[in-house]
Formats: C-alpha cells, sequence, structure tokens
C-alpha cells in the first residue's frame, strides 16, 4: 500500500476512532492520522494473529473490512495510551 493510502486509511480510521471512544481526546489533524496509522497496523496485526496463528506486522489494506480492522485497532490504541498516561499522571 502506497503512502496515500496510509494517510487517506489513517485519517478516515483515526477521525472514526476518535468518534467512538469517550471522552475528549486532543491532538489535531496530524494526531489522528499518526492514530489511524498506528491504529491499521495493530488491526492488522492482531486480524493476521487470529486467522492465521503467526503474529506478522501487517497493515489493514484501504476497503471497508480494512477501515474497521483499523478503527478497531485505533480504538486499541487508544485505549492503550489513555491507560499508559493516566497511569503515570496519578504519582
Amino acid at each position: 500500500m502506497d503512502i496515500i493510502a496510509w494517510v487517506v486509511l489513517g485519517l478516515i480510521a483515526g477521525a472514526i476512532a476518535k468518534a467512538i471512544y469517550p471522552g475528549h481526546q486532543s491532538g489535531g489533524i496530524l494526531g489522528t492520522m499518526i492514530l489511524g496509522i498506528i491504529g491499521a497496523f495493530v488491526g492488522g496485526s492482531l486480524y493476521s494473529l487470529l486467522t492465521t496463528g503467526t503474529l506478522t506486522l501487517t497493515s489493514a489494506g484501504l476497503s471497508i473490512g480494512g477501515i474497521v480492522i483499523a478503527v478497531l485497532g485505533a480504538i486499541v490504541a487508544l485505549f492503550i495510551y489513555y491507560a499508559i498516561t493516566r497511569r503515570g499522571a496519578s504519582y
């Protein structure tokens, strides 16, 4: 997948994940794009693990199924990010 498709997938998946995830998330368009790209890799890798039984670093494709996987991965990435930053802020 070329870089423009990653950017488009990142924007779509990041925006949907931020809309679904409860609470207020900071970060502008760049943060949303990075979140979506990370989500595409997290979701694609988890999907690969569940379907093939092997963990490979792969990205979701630019399709309806790929967007769903990327959004789920971005929600997981948001959850992990906020779990780490909240824990660190309480000390």
